[in-house]
């Protein structure tokens, strides 16, 4: 039998069943600080597929370097089949500015595939394409909603790829959105190099949420045990399969003014159902915002204050009553489990 060789990545090498830390070089602050970006390394024993998990290519999105966090602390990742590649915080930037973006105000997430000698944005794509996406069979891109709006925990799709829907139904998460791909984001180029990626999205910008990193964690560790890369044991199975919706809408204010919220994420509405009212700080003027389709709401507005055209409440078309039920209810007993919590957590 041939021995499994060793990860090579940002010139250090990974001996079969080690794990560690590389620096990969980015660039220096102004005041000559140097910036990196940490990928931890979990190369397995035995043979199976490269992975990637990165989080805040959105410096202000948190929620996903919380749920790499947990990930690299969980049981099942200790007997691993294949390479895992863990990037907490690729945007680093963003994230000690608590903004979404780069200094020069660029998303990373509309600059890949990168230059090496482009902007500042598009030479840390460039660096993260190269040294992760290149070695990699299958991403997970962990996001969330920006700051002041909330999305429940849901898987974005590439129409048409059987892989993904398939990664996706094991994932477990309680909404899969189909999404056509943007020039310039990381599944767009990744998808082009090869790499199939998988995008999460739940929570808040700049917040924490339980349910939205419990359902991240769970659907990674499903996702690894669906490829083969880790055993059942402390895989939580999923309670209720997702719904996969092919079309979604935003509601939006029809006039300014402040919003009184009727309905919140996770709900299901019906074609019509008054989802909120907004009025002007006088009260003279009322207006419903009205759903426009039967579906669940998997975004919304945390803003009371909106102006004319503000999205308020994102709503995914469901196949049917039944299904959408069936889904809620399932949302309803996760949100109601206990917390988990780290063994150094637990008083």
């Amino acid at each position: 039998m041939t021995a499994r060789k060793a990860f090579e990545i940002g010139g250090k090498s990974f001996d079969p069943g080690t794990d560690g830390i590389v620096e990969l070089p980015v660039s220096q602050m102004p005041d000559h600080t140097p910036v990196t970006m940490a990928v931890h390394v979990f190369h397995g024993k035995k043979p199976g597929p490269v992975i990637f998990v990165s989080a805040a290519i959105h410096g202000d999105e948190v929620i996903g370097v919380e749920v790499v966090r947990r990930l690299l602390r969980a049981k099942p990742i200790e007997r691993l089949a294949g390479t895992l590649l863990a990037v907490p915080i690729v945007n680093s930037f963003g994230f000690i500015n608590h903004s979404r973006y780069l200094p020069d105000r660029r998303d990373l997430n509309r600059c890949f595939p990168g230059h090496p000698s482009g902007s500042l944005a598009a030479r840390l794509a460039h660096i993260f394409m190269t040294e992760v996406v290149a070695r990699s069979d299958l991403g997970i891109d962990l996001h969330s909603a920006a700051i002041r709006r909330e999305n429940l925990p849901q898987i974005r799709l590439t129409p048409g790829n059987a892989r993904l829907a398939d990664m996706g139904r094991a994932f477990g998460a309680p909404v899969m959105l189909q999404s056509k791909l943007r020039d310039g984001s990381l599944r767009f180029a990744a998808e082009e190099a090869g790499c199939d990626v998988l995008l999460y999205e739940a929570g808040e910008g700049l917040r924490f949420d339980e349910y939205a990193a419990r359902a991240g964690l769970s659907g990674i560790l499903r996702v690894m045990h669906h490829l083969g890369m880790i055993g059942p044991r402390g895989v939580p199975h999923v309670r209720t399969p997702p719904l996969l919706s092919e079309r979604s809408s935003w509601q939006r204010a029809p006039l300014g003014g402040l919003l009184r919220t009727y309905r919140t994420i996770g709900d299901y509405v019906t074609e019509g159902e008054v989802l909120g009212v907004v009025a002007d700080p006088t009260g003279d003027v009322e207006e419903e915002v009205l759903s426009e389709m039967e579906g669940i709401i998997i975004g919304r507005t945390n803003m009371p204050v909106v102006n004319e055209g503000d999205a308020l409440f994102h709503v995914a078309l469901t196949p049917s009553t039944k299904v959408a039920e069936a889904v809620v209810d399932g949302m309803s007993a996760q949100r109601e489990a206990a917390p988990l919590f780290d063994e150094d957590e637990i008083i």
